[in-house]
């Protein structure tokens, strides 16, 4: 024990401390440890050291007054000795994990053993380290302890976001530019005008239609989506507008449409640039004049409904080809949020993918935690022409075909796995041109056969000459 002592006060040495901090960095807020040791001058010496990195430290000499301490402070850290005058460390793991989940403990033994090390990690801890000859591991395993409790939390926090997914707290994205059109549609929410959202097929567009709806004074109502590409025009118009009964064959009773169904909400009109040109006509009637007639009546049907429409097209350029009416257009372009691509937004991949993942695990029933940085980059990496929708189902995929605790780039469709560019006699080609489609294959048999080109090229079918200009030609390493 007095040689684990003499080696924590050498732990303490400016040059150590110097080495220290190139390990740690600035956080945002002051994370708070908590030192358990019954030794007052090794649990001194380390509260000191973690001090000076900017951490607010606690002590605790036993089991006892450590667990008094965790429930009237917010530890986010705990460093543990294993041998304490009240009990094991490694069993105060099991315990505290099962009360505090995001807290993470590195334990300290001056006399180490493999079982005990094994039996502290089942039982939750973060780490176990030896006294003395894992010195300089300390405050590099608390940085990165705290890098996975933020981990948590953060996630912890996209948790509470998904709780109430039709929420503007729902939509995940810290972008400048979902941030942009998250603020113009709350605004919108509260007032009664009619909004148009538009972007590209899959960036979110019945989500945000959702949170106004829900942020809005109709949320008490019902909220009614309809696709205006799904249906033929004689379906549309029975499924917005209604019938009376006899209006045509088997139309045995009234029938109400999703305007009547909606009265005093909002109906979502997706895809609206679809809606045939008559039905337009109906539809300016029902924003002028809160007034439509079913299919078969002669009577008006008198209802109040927000509209919220939707669109993936240039609506002016389907003024001037014909195909969308201009009052239309200026009647429901009152207030426009425009929804931007995933590709403008990469920044928030991370955090969409940590929500898919979440629900992706939650269906497939596996315990997959998060994805490594080579899995990260690729998804970055992508044009998503999908957007949030092809995300959505690329980590879907991704979690049936892992059987590990962490999504793999070899888990992603295999364009993901190589660069979208490939450069060809100073030429950018796309992974599926034949060109780059070649080099890559090549590339890929090279590397199976270790780099040996006489076997690459028994592999391929081709002559030794033939390979040697085409790695020449696609400038292949």
């Amino acid at each position: 024990m007095q040689n684990s002592c003499r080696r924590f006060f050498i732990f303490i040495s400016t040059q150590a401390i110097k080495k220290i901090f190139k390990f740690v960095r600035k956080i945002e807020t002051v994370s708070k440890i908590l030192v358990i040791d019954d030794e007052e001058k090794i649990r001194t010496l380390l509260s000191k050291i973690l001090s000076l990195e900017g951490y607010e430290v606690f002590q605790a000499s036993d089991l006892k007054n450590a667990m008094r301490r965790l429930e009237f402070s917010d530890i986010d850290v705990a460093v543990c000795d294993v041998k304490l005058p009240d009990g094991s460390g490694v069993d105060f793991v099991k315990k505290v994990k099962e009360k505090y989940s995001s807290l993470e403990i590195i334990l300290l033994t001056a006399y180490g053993n493999i079982p005990d090390g094994v039996q502290a990690i089942k039982n939750g801890a973060f780490d176990y380290i030896t006294k003395g000859d894992d010195n300089n591991k300390i405050i590099p395993l608390v940085y990165k302890a705290l890098e996975k409790v933020s981990l948590n939390k953060r996630i912890s926090q996209l948790e509470k976001q998904l709780g109430n997914k039709h929420s503007f707290e729902s939509i995940i994205g810290n972008s400048k530019k979902i941030k942009s059109a998250i603020d113009s549609a709350r605004k919108v929410a509260t007032t009664d005008a009619t909004v148009l959202l538009t972007g590209e097929t899959g960036t979110g567009k019945e989500v945000f239609a959702n949170a106004i709806h829900n942020s809005s004074n109709r949320t008490k109502y019902n909220f009614i989506a309809v696709n205006c590409s799904a249906f033929s025009k004689e379906l549309l118009e029975n499924e917005l507008f209604g019938h009376k009964a006899g209006a045509f064959t088997g139309a045995v009773k009234d029938s109400k449409g999703i305007f009547e169904e909606a009265d005093k909400g909002t109906v979502f009109l997706d895809e609206i640039g679809e809606m045939p040109l008559d039905l337009q006509a109906k539809l300016l009637r029902v924003l002028e004049s809160g007034e439509f007639l079913k299919v078969g009546d002669s009577k008006t049907t008198k209802i109040n409904v927000r509209i919220i429409a939707a669109t993936n097209r240039d609506l002016e350029k389907e003024i001037e080809n014909g195909n969308f009416r201009e009052d239309l257009f200026y009647r429901i372009n009152i207030f426009t949020v425009h929804l931007p691509p995933l590709r403008e937004r990469v920044n928030d991949i991370e955090d969409l993918t940590y929500s898919f993942l979440k629900n992706s695990s939650l269906k497939t029933g596996k315990k997959i935690s998060g994805f490594s940085k080579e899995y990260a980059e690729a998804l970055k990496r992508h044009p998503w022409k999908g957007n949030i929708r092809e995300l959505r189902n690329v980590i879907e995929r991704s979690t049936i075909l892992t059987d590990g605790d962490e999504l793999q780039a070899d888990s992603l469709p295999l364009d993901f796995q190589y660069d979208q560019e490939i450069n060809v006699k100073g030429k950018t080609l796309s992974a599926f041109e034949l060109a780059g489609a070649e080099k890559i294959h090549i590339q890929k048999v090279l590397n199976y056969a270790n780099g040996n080109k006489t076997k690459t090229a028994e592999l391929l079918g081709i002559a030794l000459t033939t390979l040697y200009r085409k790695i020449e030609e696609y400038q292949i390493k």
